[in-house]
């Protein structure tokens, strides 16, 4: 049989790491294949594995099918116009600056599909997303001109909708050599390096310009 479920959990507190899968309908041996599981196990209504009947609301709005996790959010932000950080939507996905700019130029894109892992993606979908994904970097690059670009797809073992973190690094950047989550949540989130609004436009207004002429080539 098949079934639509929702994964949820909770993960370390940042504004992209409230980590939840999606809709998507499975085989119950697709489910037991992909690992595809949630913290709190949860499958469809009615749908029964090893004696549990799981709630099929999960973190989800039913009547939207909108997922609560923390991209879903800010994904349905820019479709309602209401995410100032964004900056270009593309095929597979969404650019936005990152909210902190403890490093300058941070951004992020965001996967369309709500999906935990790319091997999971279908194989043009994928292949896309990974060209989209080096298409913005390039424009992170070109825009703000680091020493070195650090790119990143990150997740605690759980399902985790897939976002690209693009780090411009420069020398000296951190107290000491190393990736950026060895700072502390104090330091990369930090009121200091929220963008003013008229620094955010430019920045965005900076990397849009880059990914347009990219994509024009």
């Amino acid at each position: 049989s098949h079934m639509r479920i929702c994964l949820e959990t909770a993960g370390e507190e940042n504004d992209f790491s409230r980590e939840c899968g999606g809709w998507k309908d499975h085989s119950l041996s697709q489910v037991r294949k992909e690992g595809l599981y949630g913290a709190g196990e949860r499958w469809g209504a009615g749908e029964k594995e090893g004696g549990r009947e799981v709630d099929l609301k999960g973190g989800w709005n039913m009547e939207e099918r909108i997922c609560d996790c923390a991209v879903c959010r800010r994904i349905q932000m820019i479709k309602e116009g209401r995410n100032p950080y964004f900056v270009k939507e593309l095929e597979t996905g969404y650019v936005v600056l990152g909210d902190s700019q403890r490093f300058l130029g941070y951004s992020l894109f965001l996967c369309k599909e709500h999906a935990q892992e790319l091997h999971v993606l279908e194989p043009e979908f994928r292949r896309k997303f990974l060209w989209e994904m080096s298409l913005a970097a390039e424009a992170v690059y070109r825009a703000f001109r680091p020493d070195k670009l650090n790119y990143e797809l990150l997740g605690v073992g759980n399902a985790v909708h897939m976002h690209w973190h693009l780090f411009p690094r420069r020398d000296g950047d951190t107290p000491n050599p190393g990736p950026v989550w060895r700072l502390s949540k104090e330091e990369m989130n930090g009121e200091q390096y929220r963008p003013t609004r008229e620094e955010l436009e430019e920045r965005k207004q900076r990397l849009k310009e880059e990914l347009e002429m990219l994509l024009a080539e």
